[in-house]
C-alpha cells in the first residue's frame, strides 16, 4: 500500500474517533479545500485575471467550507466568519503596501540554477503572487482564532448571562492573548521547519547574519510570518468586539 494512502487512512480513523462527524466532515474539507487552491492556481495562470481578487474568492470560499461544512450554520460560525472576512481585507490592504515597499517578489539567487532551464517570461505579476501566498498561508490561523474566541465568549454569555458589553470584549481579548503566543509561535517554527535544509545550506556557504537577513528567500518567508502574526493580532479585537455587540444585542431581544 501507498504509504501516503496509509497515512491519510490513519488520519482519517483517528480524527473520525476523536471527533466523530465532525472530524469526518473536517477531513473531507481538507480535499474541498485542496480543490479551492488548486482551480485558484489554475485561474492564475491567465494574465487577464488578478491573482488578488482571485484570491480572495478563494479565502471566502475556504472560510465557508472550513467554518460552515465542518462546524454547520450557527451563530458561532457566522460571526468567525465575519470576524475572518473583515481582518483578510484590512490585512489583504497591509500586505500590499507592504510587498510593493519592500520589492521581495519573485526568485532570490540561491534558486538560479533550478529556474536555469524555465522560462520566466509568463506574463503574470509576481508582487501579486506574493501578496496570495501571504494571504493563503494566513487564512487559517485567523479562522482558528476567530472560531476560538467566538465558541468561548458564546460558552461565557451562556453561563454568565448578566455580563456587561465591557467586561465580555476584554474576556475575548484574554482568551485571545492566549492563543496568539502559541499560533505566532506556530507560524514561527513551521518557516523554520520548512527552511531547515535552506538554513543548512546558509550555514555551509558561510553567510553572514546580515546577507542571511538580506536574502530574498529569507526575508520574504520573515515577512509572512510578520504579516500572519499581525493578522492574528488583528482578529482578535475585531472578533471579541463582533462577538460582544452581537451576544448581548440578542439578549437584550
Amino acid at each position: 500500500m501507498n504509504v501516503i494512502v496509509l497515512l491519510a487512512i490513519i488520519l482519517l480513523v483517528l480524527m473520525i474517533m476523536v471527533g466523530g462527524k465532525k472530524g469526518l466532515r473536517s477531513f473531507f474539507s481538507l480535499f474541498l479545500n485542496f480543490g479551492v487552491i488548486f482551480f485558484t492556481l489554475a485561474f492564475m495562470l491567465n494574465p487577464d485575471m488578478n491573482p488578488i481578487i482571485l484570491t480572495f474568492i478563494a479565502s471566502v470560499l475556504i472560510g465557508c467550507i472550513s467554518l460552515f461544512y465542518i462546524n454547520e450554520i450557527n451563530q458561532k460560525t457566522i460571526i468567525a466568519f465575519i470576524s475572518t472576512m473583515i481582518t483578510t481585507v484590512i490585512l489583504l490592504v497591509f500586505i500590499v503596501f507592504v510587498s510593493d515597499s519592500l520589492m521581495i517578489q519573485g526568485f532570490g539567487e540561491e534558486e538560479t540554477e533550478a529556474l536555469s532551464g524555465y522560462s520566466l517570461y509568463i506574463g503574470i505579476d509576481f508582487m501579486k503572487i506574493g501578496v496570495s501566498v501571504i494571504i493563503l498561508s494566513t487564512i487559517g490561523a485567523i479562522m482558528d482564532v476567530a472560531i476560538s474566541i467566538a465558541s468561548a465568549m458564546h460558552e461565557i454569555v451562556k453561563h454568565n448571562p448578566k455580563i456587561g458589553k465591557k467586561d465580555l470584549v476584554n474576556s475575548g481579548i484574554n482568551i485571545g492573548r492566549d492563543i496568539l503566543g502559541a499560533d505566532t509561535n506556530t507560524l514561527f517554527f513551521a518557516f523554520f521547519g520548512g527552511y531547515l535544509a535552506l538554513l543548512i545550506w546558509f550555514k555551509d556557504l558561510s553567510y553572514s547574519i546580515g546577507e542571511i537577513i538580506n536574502s530574498k528567500i529569507f526575508s520574504s518567508e520573515l515577512m509572512l510570518i510578520l504579516c500572519a502574526g499581525t493578522g492574528v493580532a488583528l482578529v482578535i479585537p475585531i472578533s471579541s468586539w463582533i462577538n460582544a455587540y452581537y451576544l448581548l444585542r440578542v439578549k437584550e431581544k
